[in-house]
This record gives structure tokens, sequence and C-alpha cells, in this order.
């Protein structure tokens, strides 16, 4: 898809998700801070659905947008949501901070059919040449310090691609980004940012 056509009022990386979010179908936005990309989609695309939050400014902020949102830990699960609720799941620079993510992702393809996932990838070049240095990396997508970070799972994206074939899931769309620009060319190394679409391998006949 070309940057030209993407919604310029959002992130380039929401607009990104919200390009492969279909219209008239119902979203759940794990930690969906303060309810932009729902609020956005219902506006445009007439989406329904919830978000979740733990962090209050954000909680606020989705109630002032009339956006459904839940305030809660996503590591106690998603067990007020039945089977097949929506047709998105997205989970967005959370996935990293999170203690149980086999736990998590399971949850996300019960619930819904497509998950959507973003998060730092830790095989950008310039993390590989901070370790090489012998230091922790310190980048725009990882901006924490080695005894601050709350990311405790980083992964690049090659290791989220065999994650997802490891537990029946198949990869729909991939999209690797840098300052809000995407990358084609050696993704996996040059881009800070990776963004997955991917459903049940079993939903998509595999």
């Amino acid at each position: 898809m070309s940057d030209a056509i993407l919604d310029t009022a959002l992130r380039p990386d929401l607009a990104r998700i919200a390009s492969w979010i279909a219209p008239e179908t119902r979203v759940l936005d794990l930690g969906c801070g303060d309810g932009t990309l729902l609020a956005h989609l219902r506006d445009q695309k007439q989406v329904t659905g919830y978000g979740i939050e733990i962090d209050m400014d954000g909680v606020i902020g989705c109630v002032e947008r009339g956006v459904n949102v839940i305030q809660r830990d996503l590591e106690a699960g998603l067990a007020d949501f039945d089977a097949n609720t929506f047709d998105y799941v997205v989970l967005s620079l959370t996935i990293q901070s999170m203690k149980h993510v086999e736990a998590l992702v399971d949850e996300m393809m019960r619930v819904g059919r497509t998950g959507i996932v973003t998060f730092p990838n830790f095989g950008y070049w310039e993390n590989r040449w901070q370790l090489l240095k012998g230091r922790m990396p310190v980048s725009e997508t990882i901006p924490y310090q080695w005894f601050n970070t709350p990311n405790i799972h980083l992964c690049t994206l090659a290791d989220f691609d065999a994650f997802l074939e490891a537990r029946g899931m198949r990869t729909t769309a991939q999209i690797v980004m840098h300052k809000g620009r995407r990358v084609t060319f050696m993704p996996n190394m040059l881009g800070s940012l990776a963004m997955v679409r991917f459903e049940r391998a079993a939903n998509l006949g595999g």
C-alpha cells in the first residue's frame, strides 16, 4: 500500500493498522492508550469495539473520545470476552512488556479471528551495533536504559515469525517501518518497528 493513501491524521504506525481493518467490523484494542485508533476506526470505518487500558490518563482519554474502554491489566487475560467476539484484536507496542506472551497471543486468537501486533524490532542494525560495542541498545523504539526498561521480551521480526509458526498461526501481512516510513529492503536489519497481521492457520485452510 502506498504511503500517499494512508490517513495522515493518524500516527504512521496506527495508520497502517487502520488500513488493515475492514469497515463495519468489531475490534478489540489491547493497550489502547487514549483511544485514538478506535475513535478513528469508528468515525471513518463504522467499526465497533472495545479498548483495554491500565493507565488512568489513557482511560480518561478514551472516555473523552466516546470510546468503550475497560480499565484492567492485560496480564489478567481476556476471560470477559467470549470466543470469536471480534474480527480483529490489536496489540500495539505492548507485547514486549508482557510477562506471558504465549498466553496473551492465544487469548487474542480465541476472542478474535485476526491478530495485529506491533513491536520494536530488536534486529534493527543500530541495536546490533550497540550490542557489538558491549552495551544494551537504546533507540527511538527502545528508549529505556537496561535498569528501568519495561521491555522484558524483545524479539526480532524473524523471532516473531517463528513464534507464530510454532503456535499454528500464519502471517497474512507484514510491514517494517523506521521513522514512520516503510522499509522494504532488508527489513529485519533496517526497520526499527515491526507490524504483523496473522490468523490461525486453520482459518486459512492451512
